[in-house]
């Protein structure tokens, strides 16, 4: 049976203003997470993945698009539609003032005062459909609008509760002036529950559940090591009982002997509560490890997304080719003489006559590419194809 979507984001953009300047961190990317699975944000520092990440959890207000969570709008952002005011309203005025215009000229060789009425009469017509047609979309814009502030601040805070997200950095994600037990039940006390002994043995529970045992409880982060830390972090976010996890790049900041023993957890826990994970990372093997589907980001855009083993073995965008030929490998005679790929988007791509869109090349895999691409990658497609069937 397949599994339903619990989580949808339809043309998410993050823009961020510097002055007057205006950085574009995400630009227009969806994808779904299916309930039960682990799902995949890799790219570069800076390709906009924690950026993903912190606007659906709704750290960051969206520009625009919308955050569906079981088919709910728990966030939206209205950029698009205030343009589509003010672009409404200039392309107006300016066939207003064209249509103006005109009929200047035809009044002034208009013959008589019938003339002349009627062609006013017959222009001002026209000027009242324009301003019918911009009061129209106005006032529908206006209506969306409110409506996503309303759902912004109306949506439900169960569902949102629903979703909880484990930080990069386990010692800036940490108050050091908190215990543990204060950083973990934070959450629970803000939802109203203040019952001190049903904290603390919620506390002691998810502390167990994460490898670390209650005494711990009363201590202060600057008292544990890097995974411990990211360890609290975990049972921070557990103990809201989550049934959407976004880990930001959860291995990181530690330790490489650290990194296994906390992947080995998060899949632990995943199993045990039947969670759901949005997994941000920047390197792909952990990601072909841990990942049901992948989406690989590049400068804010999802430029190919397909299940792990699909994309591992046929990759098909550039830049994701470019990503796995950085892979290490444990042969040192394959790793003297493997060619890395380097990506230039300038060089690889001529996106003056068309620009890209995401395309759907094979089931479930999806490419960022414009029609001259997919008819290369559709090729690339076939002849992996033949050499498949000429080796049976």
């Amino acid at each position: 049976m397949e599994n339903h979507v619990i989580l949808d984001v339809r043309h998410l953009k993050e823009f961020f203003k510097s002055g007057e300047y205006k950085t574009k961190a995400v630009h227009d990317i969806s994808f779904q997470v299916k309930e039960g699975e682990c799902f995949g944000l890799v790219g570069e520092s800076g390709c906009g993945k924690t950026t993903t990440g912190r606007a659906i959890i709704g750290l960051y207000p969206l520009t625009s698009g919308s955050v569906y969570y079981k088919g709910y709008r728990v966030a939206a952002g209205s950029r698009w539609n205030e343009k589509e005011i003010k672009w409404t309203r200039i392309r107006d005025r300016s066939a207003i003032k064209a249509i103006k215009k005109e009929l200047r000229e035809k009044l002034s060789e208009a013959s008589s005062e019938e003339e002349r009425q009627s062609l006013i009469d017959s222009y001002g017509l026209q000027i009242q459909k324009i301003k019918d047609h911009t009061n129209a979309i106005v006032s529908e814009q206006k209506a969306k609008i409110k409506q996503i502030r309303y759902d912004n601040k109306h949506s439900s805070q169960r569902l949102r509760n629903e979703i909880q997200m484990i930080f990069q950095d386990p010692i800036d994600s940490l108050d050091p002036r908190m215990t543990v037990e204060d950083i973990i039940t934070e959450g629970l006390k803000i939802q109203g529950m203040r019952n001190k002994k049903d904290n603390r043995a919620a506390v002691e529970d998810v502390l167990k559940k994460v490898g670390l045992i209650p005494e711990y409880a009363s201590r202060y982060p600057h008292e544990f090591s890097g995974g411990q830390r990211q360890r609290i972090g975990i049972a921070r976010a557990l103990i809201m009982n989550p049934k959407l996890l976004i880990c930001d790049e959860p291995i990181s900041a530690l330790d490489v002997s650290i990194r296994a023993q906390i992947l080995n957890l998060l899949n632990q826990i995943k199993d045990e509560m039947g969670l759901t994970m949005l997994f941000i990372a920047h390197d792909l093997s952990v990601v072909k490890y841990f990942c049901d589907r992948i989406g690989v980001m590049y400068f804010g855009d999802m430029v190919e997304l397909a299940s792990s083993e699909e994309l591992f073995r046929h990759p098909l965008h550039p830049y994701t080719k470019a990503l796995l030929s950085a892979i290490p490998k444990p042969d040192p005679a394959s790793e003297k003489n493997r060619v890395r790929k380097v990506y230039n988007p300038s060089e690889t791509h001529d996106y003056s006559k068309q620009k890209p869109t995401f395309r759907e090349l094979l089931p479930g895999h999806f490419v960022l590419c414009n029609d001259e691409e997919e008819a290369k990658y559709r090729a690339e497609i076939a002849q992996i194809d033949s050499s498949k069937e000429g080796k049976q």
